[in-house]
Parts: C-alpha cells; structure tokens; sequence
C-alpha cells in the first residue's frame, strides 16, 4: 500500500514529548468525547498486555503524530474479539490520514500471530453526537449493531454508544472498498493539482 501516507507501530516511551504535544494542541478537538490526558502516556505503556494492544500512527513526510488507537478489551478463547477506541490529532485531523492508518491497524488485527493479533471480530462505540467518528466506523466497513444507553463512563457521566463492528469474514471485501476510496482520493488529487479534472475532492477523514 505504497499510496499510504502513514505507517504504525506500537507506542514507545521515547513518544512521551510528541504525544503530549499532540494532546495539548488537540484538547478542543477531544474534549466533547475523551479525557485530554497529555501525561498519560506512560501509564499507556504500563497497560499493555493480553487484554490491551496500542498502536501509534505517523505521517510518513514528517513523522509528525496523527492519532492513537486503542484495542481494548481483547477477549480470546471463543469470542477473539476486540474494541477500537481512537483519537486523531490537529494538525492531521481531517485530512484522510487517521482513516489510513485505522486501514493498516484493522489489518494488523486480524492477521495472524504472531505478526498480527488473530482476532476475529472487532468493535467500535462512538457517542451518537460524535459525527467523525460514526462517520470513520461506516467508511471502514463496521456495520451498525445497536444502541446502548449509558454505556461508559466518560467525562464524568455514562454515555449512551452506538455499537459497530466487523468479523474477520467481512474485512477483505470492507478493506478493499476503503482501499479504492483512498486511491480514487489521490487520483483526484493529483489531477487536480495538474489542472486535468474539475471533480471535487472527496471529504476527507
């Protein structure tokens, strides 16, 4: 997927200064749906284990931090199942760049061990005033499940969640239809910067 502006790679400890910069700067971004927790990263780091895999995405011009996913709540035996949870971060929020590393981080889900996590279903919960996110689970492919009413707690309230999710089953054909939509995204844009389309640019994620 040479096309991929992004790449990933789990969390580190020498990530601590870039991630709390990119929380600081994105606080008004996050703040409507997560804790904005700059200094969070080290205890991140000491979480990580069977029950939760983090993964970090960078831009590939100048390795500057686009967002964080979280795959929690990792279940194995006869469910392998998982819970996405993600924040994207100013500068590159909206820019296409988030929904191309969540490509490659659904990916690494469900391939198998020991490159990949095995998993065979995956979920995502958004807040049902959380637009971008909706937006993200349905242009990965994630199928709309159902309504909890307060289902977590967060920012000190439980909130109601819409529930998505996919199985492993139902990846390649999701993955391939987002791939499509991210190479007809450069397509136009490069067109257009050769001044051979008028089409307009698709809203980016």
């Amino acid at each position: 997927m040479s096309f991929m502006r992004v790449y990933i790679r789990p969390p580190q400890p020498g990530d601590e200064t870039a991630y709390r910069e990119a929380v600081l700067r994105s606080a008004d971004h996050l703040s409507p749906w997560n804790p904005v927790e700059p200094d969070g990263l080290p205890d991140l780091l000491r979480r990580q284990g069977p029950a939760l895999r983090s993964f970090m995405i960078f831009d590939r011009d100048d390795d500057g931090l686009v967002g964080r996913v979280n795959v929690a709540n990792i279940v194995r035996a006869r469910f392998c199942n998982g819970s996405l949870g993600y924040d994207s971060y100013v500068p590159y929020a909206g820019t296409g760049r988030m929904t191309e590393g969540m490509l490659l981080i659904v990916d690494r889900c469900f391939e198998s061990a020991p490159q990949g996590l095995g998993l065979h279903r995956l979920e995502i919960n958004v807040q049902p005033e959380n637009d971008r996110s909706t937006a993200m689970a349905r242009r990965l492919g994630f199928r709309h499940e159902g309504f909890s009413p307060r289902m977590l707690f967060l920012n000190d309230a439980w909130r109601d969640h819409e529930r998505f999710a996919i199985t492993a089953e139902e990846w390649p054909e999701a993955r391939a239809a987002g791939l499509r939509a991210r190479r007809g995204r450069e397509t136009g844009v490069n067109a257009e910067a050769d001044g051979t389309s008028r089409r307009r640019r698709p809203h980016p994620a």
